[in-house]
């Protein structure tokens, strides 16, 4: 019986297969590839160069903490002198809303008076009237300003409601808007104190962060600013967490976390294209 001659597996059959990664990881992984005899000491550069990016990166999160706690401030005091503005237009407009009703309701009480002097002429007339017609029209009268009186009565009691419920929303608003203004000067005082300690150390950092770009090749320092930009927390350069990436969260592959500890090329998440870094190299950048 023929043997058969068995046929030579191959190589890339037996390889791991790797998901899709992103264009500009695929970048940065061939642009980083090293040759078979320059292995080591392009093994010695990759590692330079991660602890650059590293670096780098905890550098540039560092001004992105200081921006974020300065960009809070001015957005919180906007909108306290906008709730301060909305507070005095509302007071404002009480104000002239009790003027006017206080206004009316002095409209009324000289009104109550004058229909009362009516009456009392009208009730006077009667004493000489000459027939029951001109006494009758008199009553008349007599009815209709007393009509007239208790209607300005009545407004006047809803006038005096008016004026306690206006009065008690602008002891309201008053107050609120006393507390207002106070938080707005504690508000703008550490503003301007955080504007103060943080202008100096924001340069400082900048100028670092410059100084350290000059250690990256141009071309990786370009992937970098891409990722960042994209990334949503500014973070292109991460480190392995929990056997997960530690921008994504993504689980990484065991094999890949050793590629990763090996230091022969720069290796990005699968998932979000983030440079990633071991711990262990982590733990040695010191801002």
């Amino acid at each position: 019986m023929a043997k058969t001659s068995a046929k030579p597996a191959d190589s890339k059959s037996d390889a791991t297969p790797e998901a899709t990664i992103p264009a500009e990881a695929v970048t940065i992984e061939a642009a980083t590839q090293p040759s078979t005899h320059e292995a080591d000491k392009v093994e010695i550069s990759i590692e330079k160069k991660l602890v650059a990016l590293y670096s780098l990166q905890q550098i540039d999160s560092q001004i992105d903490r200081i921006r974020i706690v300065r960009g809070e401030l001015p957005l919180e005091v906007e909108d306290l002198e906008d709730e301060i503005a909305g507070l005095e237009t509302r007071v404002d407009n009480h104000i002239q809303e009790v003027q006017s009703v206080e206004k009316q309701l002095h409209d009324r009480q000289i009104s109550i008076k004058d229909c009362q002097t009516l009456i009392k002429r009208y009730e006077e007339q009667q004493n000489n009237v000459r027939n029951n017609r001109e006494y009758d029209a008199l009553t008349k009268e007599i009815e209709f300003q007393s009509l007239e009186i208790q209607l300005a009565e009545k407004r006047i009691r809803e006038f005096n409601a008016q004026l306690t419920t206006s009065r008690e929303e602008i002891e309201s608003a008053q107050k609120i808007l006393s507390e207002r203004r106070n938080d707005l000067d504690v508000k703008r005082n550490e503003l301007s104190d955080i504007v103060t300690e943080t202008e100096l150390e924001e340069k400082a950092l900048i100028h670092k962060s410059e100084e350290q770009q000059h250690f990256i090749e141009e071309r990786l320092l370009t992937a970098y600013k891409r990722i960042r930009k994209n990334a949503r927390n500014g973070l292109a350069v991460v480190g392995v967490e929990r056997d997960a990436c530690g921008g994504c969260f993504s689980a990484i592959p065991p094999q890949r976390q050793l590629d990763i500890r090996l230091h022969k090329k720069i290796i990005v998440c699968e998932y979000c294209g983030r440079i990633l870094v071991d711990k262990e190299l982590a733990d040695t950048v010191i801002i």
